[in-house]
């Protein structure tokens, strides 16, 4: 089996996927971590399209990677021009790259219909800003745009393209499914044709429109492709590109093609949630090998399963690709995922007697209820604190009341009117009740106020945790107002996050039991004494 190169086109093709807009100092970050990876080839953009890609590559130049080498993307020439007067060849080997893809069509209807000119204007277009580059110094991957797609309808003229950019001296040649619509079998075939017409190494690069676009690029390599083309997550135009955090587990682990070491396969997971936070992207907690459901097991029968042997239901070692078993408690668990999930986090469940049958039925009254657990595990953790025999919580509710008014606002400068949120609490601590009032600028921040006051008397430490996140969801939309409402509440202390959830018809009080419940967890966890300092 020759040697697979990896290349990643994020920065250029990822970024045409709605909603995302890189930083240059986000791609720069980007490379750094792709660089780690084990990435062969990163594609930095497009310089003769915009100012942000000329920059990009001009700061790339101070980068130190050990295992990547940048690529710079680009057209072949315009018509009718020399290859020396193309403002995007000129952008090209200003950018100081060393390697340029250059995406030309490899299709007869594409050239007649889009680009409007001649099949064998095109093909002189291919060979001539080719030639040209190679001829200035730098390696050149030709991307044969729409190739899938011109094998359907001019087999000849395809491997023509191919075989132009071949005696122009391109150093690889990509096949292209950009409308990804081909089927596996189809890819294999076409790559086999292409590799006969043709010495010069092959790649792949297809997009996920079929939902096959992982499936393509491993039927290519097996096919002969030597280079793989994909981005992180899978982002892109359309429906996506082929996801590189699939496919490099598929080639490594499946087909045993030694791609990146193991090292840095196990760096997959953080890098695709880095790329997801750059992105200013949620993770895709679907994803496989990487998202966060991967090796999540949810139904009694599968925890059973993997708690007798943990191959039961996962198709590899998550730890190899850096993500981890987990166990989602749900109402449709049974006592195997409560023990499970109990052993995952840490807390001790005795498998046999009453406490996981009693936390089976409670967890299943609940969730009819509208709660959930299987995103605030922190919950999850106080309903077993609270399961064992004899537990006393570090405090106790003993009613709270929160108004909520609305107040004329005077001053020298704007008039008008302001909200203004009181929260009146009480708690017992240790026998004392501690009876206090804050005020917020909503109803749950004026809770959290008067909850902090009260007990930064007894626990002063409490004072490092912070409500980072805030969500609320309508669970029966039909009922309007009178709907219940879960609400999910992400905490921090500086150093960890945890997740806690409450469900009502009323909104403050499914905020009070996320809220209580994120506090009483941080104070068990840290067993923070009383008036420690």
């Amino acid at each position: 089996m020759p040697k697979i190169y990896l290349y990643d086109t994020t920065l250029r093709d990822g970024a045409q996927k709605e909603g995302i807009s890189f930083s240059v100092a986000d791609r720069l970050e980007i490379v750094r971590k792709l660089d780690e990876l084990g990435i062969h080839f990163i594609e930095g953009g497009w310089p003769g399209s915009n100012p942000r890609d000329f920059e990009f590559f001009q700061r790339a130049r101070s980068l130190k990677l050990k295992n990547a080498q940048i690529a710079v993307f680009g057209s072949t020439r315009r018509q009718g021009i020399l290859a020396k007067d193309d403002a995007n060849l000129t952008a090209i080997l200003e950018s100081g790259a060393k390697i340029a893809t250059l995406v030309g069509k490899a299709s007869d209807k594409q050239v007649m219909q889009v680009l409007e000119t001649t099949l064998e204007e095109n093909l002189a277009m291919i060979a001539d800003s080719i030639r040209y580059l190679r001829s200035k110094g730098l390696k050149v991957f030709y991307d044969a745009e729409h190739f899938f797609d011109g094998m359907k309808s001019n087999v000849e003229y395809s491997l023509r393209c191919l075989k132009a950019a071949a005696e122009a001296g391109a150093d690889c040649l990509v096949l292209c499914d950009t409308n990804g619509g081909a089927l596996p079998e189809e890819v294999a075939q076409a790559v086999k044709l292409a590799k006969k017409a043709t010495r010069v190494p092959l790649g792949i690069h297809v997009h996920n429109d079929g939902e096959v676009a992982v499936a393509n690029s491993l039927a290519a390599v097996k096919a002969g492709a030597v280079q793989v083309q994909g981005t992180i997550n899978g982002y892109g135009e359309r429906c996506g590109n082929a996801n590189l955090c699939s496919i490099i587990p598929n080639l490594k682990l499946k087909m045993g093609i030694n791609c990146i070491s193991d090292e840095q396969l196990a760096r997959l997971s953080d890098i695709s949630h880095f790329v997801s936070e750059a992105a200013n992207l949620s993770h895709d907690v679907s994803l496989p090998f990487v998202g966060a459901s991967a090796f999540a097991h949810k139904a009694g029968y599968h925890v059973s399963g993997i708690s007798k042997w943990i191959d039961a239901y996962q198709h590899i070692n998550p730890a190899k690709v850096g993500n981890k078993t987990r166990t989602v408690v749900s109402d449709l668990s049974g006592k195997s995922n409560i023990i499970y999930k109990a052993k995952e986090r840490g807390l001790k469940l005795p498998a046999r007697g009453q406490e996981a049958r009693k936390l089976v039925a409670q967890i299943k009254h609940l969730e009819s209820l509208g709660f959930q657990y299987e995103n605030a595990e922190a919950s999850f953790d106080m309903l077993v604190h609270r399961a064992k025999p004899g537990y006393k919580p570090p405090f106790e509710l003993v009613d709270f009341m929160v108004v909520v008014e609305k107040r004329r606002r005077q001053s020298t400068t704007k008039n008008g009117s302001e909200m203004l949120a009181e929260a009146m609490l009480k708690v017992k601590v240790d026998g004392q009740v501690m009876h206090t009032a804050a005020e917020g600028n909503g109803p749950v921040n004026a809770l959290d106020q008067a909850l902090r006051k009260a007990l930064l008397q007894s626990y002063p430490a409490l004072e490092c945790v912070k409500l980072i996140d805030y969500k609320v969801r309508i669970l029966e939309e039909s009922t309007g107002t009178e709907s219940l409402v879960r609400v999910l509440i992400e905490s921090s202390d500086g150093v960890e996050e945890w997740r806690t959830v409450g469900s009502s018809a009323n909104i403050i009080e499914a905020s009070w039991l996320a809220l209580a419940d994120g506090v009483e967890y941080w104070l068990l966890k840290h067993r923070t004494s009383k008036k420690s300092r």
